[in-house]
């Protein structure tokens, strides 16, 4: 009774000290101090609060249905995101595992057979013998966590489980994002098809102009040529644009998980409307961008790997029993007091040499912490950029696409202007060429900022952390 109480306040004393094992973790901490606003958030990107900023299904603000459903349709069939699935499933799995070592482990035998026991065993009195045995028993141990090793390990499986999770919702958000991009991008070269169109319709009819005043002596051969070159030229343009559009149809279905051979979208011609977006504080982004907060807890995971490192200095201590029946006759009945054997106590085991294994471990573990912060800086600082970047783009893509307007509304006016005079014999047709190449490259240009523009709205909700919401601990926690 006295050594079991000797053995329960060492145990006692051991978890009061166990803890010390495993440095106290800090969140590692990004250079320099944290900005408390963005510099570039402008009339498309207002500031915020957290919670105003987009989560759940934030594509539905560009209000298009078929972006709906194909955001819908990858979540179900993306197979990129089923293998991100099945490694946080993985990741699940092992926390369990590592938990199991917080359980007594128990197990059971049982042999029958013949024997044949070494004449120089001991005891033996050089004597060799043989016979049949039997033998039923079991097992039980429980290793005391003295030194916490177990429960760093579990800590860490926990906090790497969490890091797959965010994983995970970094997988999705990224598929997401892309789909969006994606779908955009297609909507584009609809739209610059339709630019196209009209502009071939239109150069024809000048073709036919020309042609005509050729046919009447007041066109030249040259001019006539001219024409030819620029409706040739934009159906060039427009069957490009068409082979482009195919392209991302294709690259649409591999996301949503159907053969690019039986998939199609509908031709729509108007872009969606840009949303705004608010954002909020640069403080909250560490907490609600998934990369971030799963380099946190991977930083949190090394550290605890550090405790369990440590451990190995100190010696292990395993309550264990075990016990059964055993027998040499088939004639006795084996489940009877005579033939049962139990042992029971604890067992201490401890390495004294060896080569500086342990120590390396230890060294190797505080280099895995150190890579793992370094990573958690690099990646929250990448985390800033992003979101800066796209906040520069919004805000000063709206004057450019406004001033390309400008130029789209003068180059249309410079056009009617060059096709009367034409008609008039005031000018040649180069005159009209040249306000035709800088009518139709303005009205695409203008088209494809609008698209840049909600291009780079959905990168900004990608920078701030899309639909995730921290539902678990925050950034920080164990």
């Amino acid at each position: 009774m006295v050594k079991l109480k000797a053995l329960l306040a060492v145990a006692a004393s051991a978890v009061a000290l166990s803890g010390c094992l495993a440095p106290a973790y800090k969140v590692p901490q990004v250079s320099g101090a944290l900005p408390t606003a963005y510099k570039e958030v402008g009339p498309w990107t207002p500031a915020a609060p957290a919670d105003a900023a987009p989560r759940g299904d934030w594509w539905t603000a560009f209000g298009d249905p078929k972006l709906d459903a194909l955001e819908t349709q990858l979540v179900a069939a993306n197979p990129d995101l089923a293998q991100a699935v099945a490694r946080y499933d993985q990741a699940a799995a092992f926390l369990r595992a590592a938990r199991a070592d917080m359980f007594p482990q128990i197990g059971v035998a049982a042999t029958a057979g013949p024997q044949g026991l070494s004449a120089n065993r001991l005891g033996a009195a050089g004597t060799a013998s043989k016979g049949d045995t039997t033998l039923i028993g079991g097992t039980a141990s429980y290793e005391l966590d003295l030194w916490g090793r177990v429960r760093n390990e579990v800590a860490a499986g926990r906090a790497n489980a969490k890091a797959s999770a965010e994983d995970l919702a970094t997988t999705r958000l990224m598929l997401q994002a892309q789909l969006a991009d994606s779908y955009l991008n297609l909507r584009s070269f609809d739209a610059q098809e339709r630019v196209l169109d009209q502009a071939v319709t239109s150069y024809a009819k000048a073709l036919e102009l020309t042609r005509a005043r050729h046919t009447g002596g007041a066109a030249s051969d040259m001019d006539v040529e001219q024409a030819v070159t620029q409706w040739q030229s934009a159906l060039a343009a427009q069957s490009e644009v068409v082979a482009q559009r195919a392209l991302m149809e294709h690259a649409i279905a591999s996301l949503v998980g159907v053969p690019a051979s039986s998939f199609s979208l509908p031709v729509v011609t108007e872009l969606p409307p840009l949303p705004v977006t608010p954002v909020s504080t640069p403080s909250v982004l560490l907490e609600r961008r998934p990369d971030v907060a799963a380099a946190e807890r991977r930083a949190f995971a090394a550290n605890r790997n550090i405790g369990v490192a440590r451990a190995a200095f100190f010696p292990s201590v395993t309550l264990g029993a075990s016990g059964g029946y055993q027998t040499d006759s088939w004639s006795q009945t084996l489940l009877s007091a005579p033939n049962s054997f139990w042992l029971l106590g604890p067992q201490l085991a401890m390495t004294i040499f060896d080569g500086g294994r342990r120590a390396a471990g230890v060294d190797a573990a505080r280099a895995e912490f150190d890579q793992a912060s370094a990573a958690y800086r690099s990646v929250a600082l990448a985390a800033f950029q992003q979101v800066e970047d796209n906040l520069t783009l919004l805000n000063h893509l709206a004057d450019e696409t406004a001033q390309e307007q400008a130029a789209l509304d003068a180059a249309r006016k410079t056009l009617d202007l060059a096709l009367t005079q034409y008609r008039m014999g005031a000018i040649t047709y180069l005159n009209v060429v040249t306000a035709q190449q800088a009518e139709l490259f303005a009205e695409r240009q203008v088209v494809q900022l609008q698209t840049r523009r909600l291009q780079a709205s959905v990168d900004l909700v990608r920078a701030l952390g899309g639909g995730w919401s921290n539902e678990g601990q925050p950034a920080g926690k164990a």
